[in-house]
Protein backbone atom coordinates (compact mmCIF):
# COMPACT_ATOMS: atom_id res chain seq x y z
CA UNK A 1 0.00 0.00 0.00
CA UNK A 2 3.00 2.21 0.63
CA UNK A 3 3.99 2.46 -3.20
CA UNK A 4 0.16 2.44 -4.35
CA UNK A 5 -0.16 6.04 -1.74
CA UNK A 6 3.49 7.35 -3.17
CA UNK A 7 1.62 6.64 -6.80
CA UNK A 8 -1.42 8.32 -5.27
CA UNK A 9 0.63 11.36 -4.09
CA UNK A 10 2.44 11.99 -6.58
CA UNK A 11 -0.18 11.99 -9.42
CA UNK A 12 -2.49 14.17 -6.92
CA UNK A 13 0.56 16.51 -7.41
CA UNK A 14 0.83 16.89 -10.55
CA UNK A 15 -2.67 17.24 -11.22
CA UNK A 16 -2.58 19.96 -9.09
CA UNK A 17 0.20 21.59 -10.05
CA UNK A 18 -0.52 21.61 -13.86
CA UNK A 19 -4.47 22.89 -13.21
CA UNK A 20 -3.70 25.65 -10.15
CA UNK A 21 -0.34 25.47 -9.05
CA UNK A 22 0.98 26.61 -12.50
CA UNK A 23 -0.65 29.35 -12.11
CA UNK A 24 0.08 30.23 -8.11
CA UNK A 25 3.76 30.36 -9.38
CA UNK A 26 3.31 32.59 -11.86
CA UNK A 27 1.58 34.98 -9.69
CA UNK A 28 4.19 34.95 -7.30
CA UNK A 29 6.90 35.29 -9.70
CA UNK A 30 5.09 38.28 -10.64
CA UNK A 31 4.37 39.52 -7.32
CA UNK A 32 8.14 39.10 -6.62
CA UNK A 33 9.12 40.65 -10.08
CA UNK A 34 10.44 37.73 -11.34
CA UNK A 35 10.26 38.00 -15.09
CA UNK A 36 11.12 39.92 -17.78
CA UNK A 37 9.17 43.16 -18.48
CA UNK A 38 8.58 44.44 -22.19
CA UNK A 39 8.51 48.39 -23.45
CA UNK A 40 5.68 49.54 -25.85
CA UNK A 41 5.27 52.84 -27.15
CA UNK A 42 1.85 53.89 -27.92
CA UNK A 43 3.17 55.95 -30.38
CA UNK A 44 4.39 53.11 -32.73
CA UNK A 45 2.16 52.52 -35.78
CA UNK A 46 3.70 50.59 -38.44
CA UNK A 47 2.17 49.44 -41.48
CA UNK A 48 0.14 46.51 -40.68
CA UNK A 49 -1.83 44.00 -42.49
CA UNK A 50 -4.51 41.85 -41.60
CA UNK A 51 -5.16 38.67 -43.13
CA UNK A 52 -8.50 36.41 -42.50
CA UNK A 53 -8.81 33.31 -43.78
CA UNK A 54 -13.01 33.07 -44.77
CA UNK A 55 -14.80 30.02 -45.40
CA UNK A 56 -18.85 29.65 -46.48
CA UNK A 57 -19.23 32.73 -43.76
CA UNK A 58 -21.71 34.30 -45.95
CA UNK A 59 -24.15 34.85 -43.08
CA UNK A 60 -21.58 36.58 -41.06
CA UNK A 61 -18.73 37.98 -43.00
CA UNK A 62 -20.72 41.31 -44.01
CA UNK A 63 -20.88 41.82 -40.42
CA UNK A 64 -16.69 41.13 -40.35
CA UNK A 65 -16.09 43.39 -42.56
CA UNK A 66 -18.69 46.04 -41.32
CA UNK A 67 -16.22 45.92 -37.77
CA UNK A 68 -13.21 45.17 -39.66
CA UNK A 69 -13.57 48.86 -41.48
CA UNK A 70 -14.15 50.66 -38.16
CA UNK A 71 -10.71 49.58 -36.49
CA UNK A 72 -9.38 52.31 -34.72
CA UNK A 73 -6.11 52.84 -36.86
CA UNK A 74 -4.60 54.97 -39.98
CA UNK A 75 -6.44 53.70 -43.08
CA UNK A 76 -2.96 54.41 -45.02
CA UNK A 77 -1.13 51.96 -42.81
CA UNK A 78 -3.33 49.01 -42.56
CA UNK A 79 -3.73 46.49 -45.43
CA UNK A 80 -6.58 43.67 -45.15
CA UNK A 81 -6.61 40.88 -47.02
CA UNK A 82 -9.53 38.13 -47.19
CA UNK A 83 -9.02 34.67 -48.62
CA UNK A 84 -11.79 32.71 -49.76
CA UNK A 85 -9.89 29.58 -50.71
CA UNK A 86 -12.71 26.69 -51.85
CA UNK A 87 -15.78 28.69 -50.51
CA UNK A 88 -18.64 27.71 -52.10
CA UNK A 89 -21.03 30.33 -51.06
CA UNK A 90 -21.57 33.87 -51.52
CA UNK A 91 -18.64 34.84 -49.11
CA UNK A 92 -16.84 36.48 -51.72
CA UNK A 93 -19.63 37.71 -53.61
CA UNK A 94 -20.12 40.43 -50.35
CA UNK A 95 -15.85 40.53 -49.65
CA UNK A 96 -16.00 42.36 -53.40
CA UNK A 97 -18.51 44.93 -52.34
CA UNK A 98 -15.62 46.18 -50.73
CA UNK A 99 -12.93 48.03 -52.43
CA UNK A 100 -10.59 48.55 -49.46
CA UNK A 101 -10.57 44.75 -49.07
CA UNK A 102 -8.31 42.56 -50.98
CA UNK A 103 -9.91 39.39 -52.01
CA UNK A 104 -8.01 36.19 -52.48
CA UNK A 105 -9.86 33.46 -53.80
CA UNK A 106 -8.66 29.86 -55.79
CA UNK A 107 -11.56 27.24 -56.14
CA UNK A 108 -9.91 23.99 -54.46
CA UNK A 109 -9.78 24.34 -50.69
CA UNK A 110 -6.86 23.35 -49.12
CA UNK A 111 -7.41 24.41 -45.41
CA UNK A 112 -6.76 26.90 -43.57
CA UNK A 113 -2.86 26.88 -43.48
CA UNK A 114 -2.90 26.43 -46.92
CA UNK A 115 -4.72 30.18 -47.16
CA UNK A 116 -2.76 31.69 -44.45
CA UNK A 117 0.54 30.48 -46.73
CA UNK A 118 -0.40 32.15 -49.90
CA UNK A 119 -1.61 34.69 -48.35
CA UNK A 120 1.79 35.42 -46.94
CA UNK A 121 3.03 36.09 -50.14
CA UNK A 122 0.75 39.49 -50.42
CA UNK A 123 2.22 40.75 -47.31
CA UNK A 124 4.50 43.44 -47.31
CA UNK A 125 4.16 45.33 -44.23
CA UNK A 126 6.73 44.44 -41.43
CA UNK A 127 3.98 43.60 -38.78
CA UNK A 128 0.83 41.02 -40.15
CA UNK A 129 -2.01 40.27 -37.79
CA UNK A 130 -4.75 37.16 -38.19
CA UNK A 131 -7.92 37.15 -37.40
CA UNK A 132 -11.24 34.83 -37.68
CA UNK A 133 -13.62 35.46 -39.74
CA UNK A 134 -16.65 34.71 -37.16
CA UNK A 135 -15.24 36.81 -34.49
CA UNK A 136 -15.31 40.81 -33.87
CA UNK A 137 -12.42 42.75 -32.60
CA UNK A 138 -12.40 45.32 -30.48
CA UNK A 139 -11.81 49.47 -32.42
CA UNK A 140 -8.59 49.88 -30.55
CA UNK A 141 -7.22 46.03 -31.00
CA UNK A 142 -4.72 47.23 -33.49
CA UNK A 143 -3.04 50.20 -32.12
CA UNK A 144 -3.19 48.19 -28.71
CA UNK A 145 -0.89 44.86 -30.41
CA UNK A 146 1.71 47.49 -32.37
CA UNK A 147 2.90 49.12 -29.62
CA UNK A 148 4.43 46.14 -28.37
CA UNK A 149 6.88 45.72 -31.75
CA UNK A 150 8.75 49.04 -30.08
CA UNK A 151 11.10 46.62 -28.38
CA UNK A 152 13.00 44.58 -31.03
CA UNK A 153 12.51 41.64 -28.59
CA UNK A 154 8.75 40.75 -29.19
CA UNK A 155 8.17 38.65 -32.20
CA UNK A 156 4.48 38.08 -31.59
CA UNK A 157 1.34 39.69 -29.80
CA UNK A 158 -1.57 37.48 -28.64
CA UNK A 159 -4.84 39.03 -28.10
CA UNK A 160 -7.59 37.55 -25.85
CA UNK A 161 -10.17 35.61 -26.95
CA UNK A 162 -13.86 36.06 -25.42
CA UNK A 163 -16.85 34.39 -25.58
CA UNK A 164 -20.07 36.13 -25.82
CA UNK A 165 -22.30 34.49 -22.83
CA UNK A 166 -26.18 35.25 -22.25
CA UNK A 167 -27.57 34.96 -18.77
CA UNK A 168 -28.95 31.72 -19.04
CA UNK A 169 -25.75 30.14 -21.90
CA UNK A 170 -25.87 26.01 -21.73
CA UNK A 171 -23.29 23.93 -20.98
CA UNK A 172 -20.74 24.66 -23.80
CA UNK A 173 -21.18 28.32 -23.56
CA UNK A 174 -20.78 28.39 -19.77
CA UNK A 175 -17.60 25.65 -19.98
CA UNK A 176 -16.09 27.48 -22.99
CA UNK A 177 -16.69 31.00 -21.77
CA UNK A 178 -15.15 29.86 -17.93
CA UNK A 179 -12.12 28.02 -19.52
CA UNK A 180 -11.15 31.03 -21.78
CA UNK A 181 -11.13 33.29 -18.49
CA UNK A 182 -8.95 31.44 -17.14
CA UNK A 183 -6.78 30.69 -20.23
CA UNK A 184 -6.80 34.48 -20.55
CA UNK A 185 -5.14 34.80 -16.96
CA UNK A 186 -2.91 32.13 -17.77
CA UNK A 187 -1.55 34.09 -20.99
CA UNK A 188 -1.19 37.14 -18.97
CA UNK A 189 0.86 36.10 -16.48
CA UNK A 190 2.83 33.99 -18.53
CA UNK A 191 3.63 36.98 -20.61
CA UNK A 192 4.64 38.70 -17.43
CA UNK A 193 7.41 35.93 -16.59
CA UNK A 194 8.35 35.45 -20.00
CA UNK A 195 6.04 34.39 -23.40
CA UNK A 196 2.70 33.54 -24.17
CA UNK A 197 3.54 29.31 -24.82
CA UNK A 198 1.14 29.45 -28.72
CA UNK A 199 -0.97 32.35 -29.35
CA UNK A 200 -5.20 31.78 -30.14
CA UNK A 201 -6.23 32.29 -33.90
CA UNK A 202 -8.95 34.17 -32.86
CA UNK A 203 -6.51 37.01 -32.46
CA UNK A 204 -2.82 37.41 -32.95
CA UNK A 205 -0.18 38.76 -34.75
CA UNK A 206 3.84 38.30 -35.44
CA UNK A 207 6.62 40.02 -37.48
CA UNK A 208 6.27 39.53 -40.79
CA UNK A 209 10.07 38.69 -41.83
CA UNK A 210 10.13 35.83 -38.63
CA UNK A 211 7.07 34.19 -40.53
CA UNK A 212 7.71 30.58 -41.01
CA UNK A 213 5.45 27.67 -42.99
CA UNK A 214 4.00 25.67 -40.26
CA UNK A 215 3.66 22.83 -42.94
CA UNK A 216 1.12 21.77 -45.47
CA UNK A 217 -0.43 18.61 -42.82
CA UNK A 218 -0.48 21.34 -39.73
CA UNK A 219 -3.57 21.11 -37.63
CA UNK A 220 -2.91 23.68 -35.07
CA UNK A 221 -1.67 26.66 -37.52
CA UNK A 222 -1.87 29.79 -34.57
CA UNK A 223 0.05 27.34 -32.03
CA UNK A 224 2.76 26.09 -34.65
CA UNK A 225 3.25 29.84 -35.84
CA UNK A 226 3.58 31.35 -32.75
CA UNK A 227 5.57 28.98 -31.13
CA UNK A 228 8.36 28.82 -34.05
CA UNK A 229 8.90 32.56 -33.10
CA UNK A 230 9.37 31.63 -29.31
CA UNK A 231 11.76 28.92 -30.14
CA UNK A 232 13.79 31.04 -32.09
CA UNK A 233 14.26 33.59 -28.95
CA UNK A 234 11.56 35.84 -29.46
CA UNK A 235 8.94 36.81 -26.63
CA UNK A 236 4.97 36.47 -27.45
CA UNK A 237 3.28 39.16 -25.55
CA UNK A 238 -0.41 38.97 -24.36
CA UNK A 239 -2.15 42.26 -24.99
CA UNK A 240 -5.60 41.73 -22.95
CA UNK A 241 -7.16 44.77 -24.42
CA UNK A 242 -6.45 43.94 -28.14
CA UNK A 243 -9.86 40.56 -28.29
CA UNK A 244 -11.80 38.53 -30.19
CA UNK A 245 -15.46 38.41 -29.19
CA UNK A 246 -17.26 35.13 -30.56
CA UNK A 247 -20.53 33.58 -29.82
CA UNK A 248 -19.73 29.79 -27.90
CA UNK A 249 -20.69 27.00 -29.89
CA UNK A 250 -24.02 26.38 -30.61
CA UNK A 251 -24.28 23.03 -28.75
CA UNK A 252 -21.94 20.79 -26.57
CA UNK A 253 -21.97 18.44 -29.93
CA UNK A 254 -20.59 21.40 -31.95
CA UNK A 255 -18.11 22.16 -29.19
CA UNK A 256 -17.25 18.15 -29.38
CA UNK A 257 -16.25 18.82 -32.71
CA UNK A 258 -13.43 21.67 -31.88
CA UNK A 259 -11.97 20.20 -28.96
CA UNK A 260 -11.16 16.69 -30.69
CA UNK A 261 -9.88 18.32 -33.67
CA UNK A 262 -7.79 20.47 -31.07
CA UNK A 263 -6.82 17.55 -29.25
CA UNK A 264 -5.27 15.83 -32.43
CA UNK A 265 -3.45 18.97 -33.35
CA UNK A 266 -1.97 19.47 -29.87
CA UNK A 267 -0.56 15.75 -30.58
CA UNK A 268 0.58 16.63 -33.65
CA UNK A 269 2.54 19.73 -32.44
CA UNK A 270 4.00 17.91 -29.53
CA UNK A 271 5.71 15.64 -31.65
CA UNK A 272 6.92 18.92 -33.74
CA UNK A 273 8.23 20.73 -31.08
CA UNK A 274 9.78 17.54 -28.88
CA UNK A 275 13.20 19.41 -28.38
CA UNK A 276 11.22 21.77 -26.13
CA UNK A 277 11.04 18.87 -23.66
CA UNK A 278 14.55 19.75 -23.26
CA UNK A 279 14.62 22.44 -20.14
CA UNK A 280 18.72 22.54 -20.02
CA UNK A 281 18.76 24.42 -23.58
CA UNK A 282 15.48 26.12 -23.83
CA UNK A 283 14.80 27.22 -19.84
CA UNK A 284 12.02 29.35 -19.64
CA UNK A 285 9.91 28.44 -22.36
CA UNK A 286 10.48 24.50 -21.97
CA UNK A 287 9.33 25.30 -17.90
CA UNK A 288 6.33 26.89 -19.56
CA UNK A 289 5.87 24.81 -22.15
CA UNK A 290 5.65 21.89 -20.12
CA UNK A 291 3.73 23.30 -16.67
CA UNK A 292 1.22 24.33 -19.63
CA UNK A 293 0.40 21.94 -22.53
CA UNK A 294 2.30 19.11 -21.74
CA UNK A 295 0.89 18.37 -18.52
CA UNK A 296 -2.70 18.99 -19.51
CA UNK A 297 -3.03 17.28 -23.23
CA UNK A 298 -0.73 14.06 -21.55
CA UNK A 299 0.00 13.27 -18.15
CA UNK A 300 -3.66 14.87 -16.69
CA UNK A 301 -6.00 12.95 -18.60
CA UNK A 302 -4.55 9.74 -17.61
CA UNK A 303 -3.76 10.76 -14.17
CA UNK A 304 -7.76 11.26 -13.68
CA UNK A 305 -9.33 7.14 -13.71
CA UNK A 306 -5.89 6.36 -12.26
CA UNK A 307 -6.35 8.93 -8.90
CA UNK A 308 -10.00 7.36 -8.96
CA UNK A 309 -8.69 3.61 -8.95
CA UNK A 310 -5.87 4.39 -6.47
CA UNK A 311 -7.97 6.31 -3.78
CA UNK A 312 -10.40 3.33 -4.25
CA UNK A 313 -7.74 1.04 -3.26
CA UNK A 314 -6.40 2.64 -0.19
CA UNK A 315 -10.11 3.86 0.55
CA UNK A 316 -10.92 -0.18 1.21
CA UNK A 317 -7.26 -1.03 2.62
CA UNK A 318 -6.97 1.88 5.71
CA UNK A 319 -9.20 3.37 7.76
CA UNK A 320 -7.85 6.71 6.88
CA UNK A 321 -10.07 9.94 6.62
CA UNK A 322 -8.05 11.70 4.66
CA UNK A 323 -8.30 8.75 1.87
CA UNK A 324 -12.37 8.22 2.27
CA UNK A 325 -12.59 12.16 2.00
CA UNK A 326 -10.69 11.80 -1.50
CA UNK A 327 -12.53 9.64 -2.86
CA UNK A 328 -15.96 11.44 -1.44
CA UNK A 329 -15.16 14.08 -3.01
CA UNK A 330 -13.52 12.69 -6.42
CA UNK A 331 -17.02 10.59 -6.62
CA UNK A 332 -19.16 13.90 -6.17
CA UNK A 333 -17.04 15.82 -8.94
CA UNK A 334 -18.09 13.15 -11.10
CA UNK A 335 -21.48 12.87 -10.32
CA UNK A 336 -21.95 16.49 -10.53
CA UNK A 337 -20.20 16.44 -13.88
CA UNK A 338 -22.86 13.47 -15.01
CA UNK A 339 -25.72 16.22 -13.28
CA UNK A 340 -24.14 18.73 -15.38
CA UNK A 341 -24.38 16.89 -18.77
CA UNK A 342 -28.17 15.47 -18.12
CA UNK A 343 -28.51 19.09 -17.44
CA UNK A 344 -27.55 20.14 -20.76
CA UNK A 345 -29.62 18.24 -22.73
CA UNK A 346 -32.26 19.26 -21.02
CA UNK A 347 -31.54 22.45 -21.13
CA UNK A 348 -31.38 23.23 -17.11
CA UNK A 349 -29.06 25.90 -16.15
CA UNK A 350 -26.65 25.14 -13.49
CA UNK A 351 -23.10 26.45 -13.53
CA UNK A 352 -21.74 24.16 -11.25
CA UNK A 353 -22.58 21.24 -12.55
CA UNK A 354 -21.54 22.95 -16.49
CA UNK A 355 -18.37 23.76 -14.86
CA UNK A 356 -17.56 20.14 -14.16
CA UNK A 357 -18.90 18.56 -17.44
CA UNK A 358 -16.95 20.65 -19.11
CA UNK A 359 -13.71 20.00 -17.50
CA UNK A 360 -14.08 16.13 -17.85
CA UNK A 361 -15.65 16.41 -21.07
CA UNK A 362 -11.92 18.35 -22.22
CA UNK A 363 -10.16 15.27 -21.08
CA UNK A 364 -12.34 12.86 -22.63
CA UNK A 365 -11.89 15.20 -25.96
CA UNK A 366 -8.04 14.76 -25.60
CA UNK A 367 -7.78 10.87 -25.60
CA UNK A 368 -10.84 11.23 -28.96
CA UNK A 369 -8.33 13.55 -30.13
CA UNK A 370 -5.26 11.19 -29.59
CA UNK A 371 -7.04 8.04 -31.31
CA UNK A 372 -8.05 10.30 -34.38
CA UNK A 373 -3.97 11.19 -34.44
CA UNK A 374 -3.13 7.75 -34.19
CA UNK A 375 -5.14 6.70 -36.96
CA UNK A 376 -4.36 9.93 -38.98
CA UNK A 377 -8.24 10.47 -39.10
CA UNK A 378 -7.74 14.30 -38.58
CA UNK A 379 -7.73 15.97 -42.17
CA UNK A 380 -6.84 20.21 -42.33
CA UNK A 381 -10.43 20.09 -43.88
CA UNK A 382 -11.85 20.77 -40.48
CA UNK A 383 -15.72 20.73 -40.18
CA UNK A 384 -16.98 24.12 -39.14
CA UNK A 385 -18.20 24.06 -35.59
CA UNK A 386 -21.91 25.51 -35.26
CA UNK A 387 -21.88 29.09 -33.10
CA UNK A 388 -24.46 30.81 -31.70
CA UNK A 389 -25.73 33.93 -33.63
Amino acid sequence: MVYVAIIFFIGLFILFYSYIGYGILLWLFRKFNVGKKVSSDDCFQPNVTLVVAAYNEADFIRNKIENTLQLNYPLDKLTIIFITDGTTDKTGEVIKQYPKIIHLHEEIRKGKVAAIQRAMSFVKTPVVIFSDANTFLNKESVRKIVRHYADSEVGGVAGEKKILMGMNEAAAGTGEGLYWKYESYLKKLDSDFYTVVGAAGELFSIRTELYEHPGDNTLLDDFVISLTICKRGFRIIYEPEAFAMENPSESIKEEKKRKIRISAGAFQSMLMFKELLNIFKYTKLSFQYISHRVLRWTICPLLLPLLLVLNIVLALNSASLYYDSMLYIQVAFYCLALVGGIFSLKKIHFKPAYVAYYFVFINISLYLGFFRFIQKKQSVLWEKADRKN
